[in-house]
């Protein structure tokens, strides 16, 4: 099996939420997690200045654009180019071309590896993120993704919530 790599699609304008989500389900629907590992609509912070009050709001810094992690072969070619809203990846011709380490390094998506001595049943407290301070029990964990999921309680429920190893520690 091939190493995943970060790859470029095309969208219709104003159209880049709505293919993340198409993918996203997709993805899901066809058990594709291993191999379309993440699906991306970068955005950036820019400040605004409307009647002499600044508001900072989200912009998207690739109109028109949606990154998505994936290892390449023919069912995750397929998926992606037939999402409706794909007009098609970034390349020469038919073939897709992924971005390289210096391109994503100024887009802050790449990250760490991290070494993990998690296991199923383990307890972790969240230590950032919106579910800080949190403590649940190891459900599954995704060393592709860099994340596990653990149960939480919400509203008397246990709830499957995703988090990065980077916002967890073991208890």
């Amino acid at each position: 099996m091939s190493e995943a790599k970060w790859y470029v699609v095309h969208t219709y304008s104003g159209y880049e939420n709505k293919v993340k989500a198409n993918i996203d389900k997709t993805v899901e629907n066809r058990h594709l997690e291993e191999q379309i590992l993440e699906v991306r609509v970068p955005l950036e912070d820019v400040v605004e200045t409307k009647n002499g009050v600044q508001k900072v709001t989200q912009k998207k810094m690739f109109p028109g654009y949606v990154l998505i992690h994936m290892i390449m072969n023919d069912d995750t070619w397929y998926v992606v180019r037939n999402t409706r809203g794909v007009t098609g990846f970034v390349g020469p011709g038919s073939k897709p071309v992924p971005l390289t380490d210096e391109e994503m390094a100024p887009l802050g998506i790449q990250r760490e590896n991290y070494v993990v001595d998690y296991e199923v049943g383990d307890g972790v407290k969240v230590i950032a993120g919106a579910w800080a301070d949190t403590v649940g029990v190891v459900q599954s964990i995704n060393a592709a993704k860099q994340s596990l999921t653990i149960n939480v309680e919400l509203f008397g429920r246990e709830t499957p919530v995703e988090i990065s190893f980077a916002e967890v520690k073991k208890l």
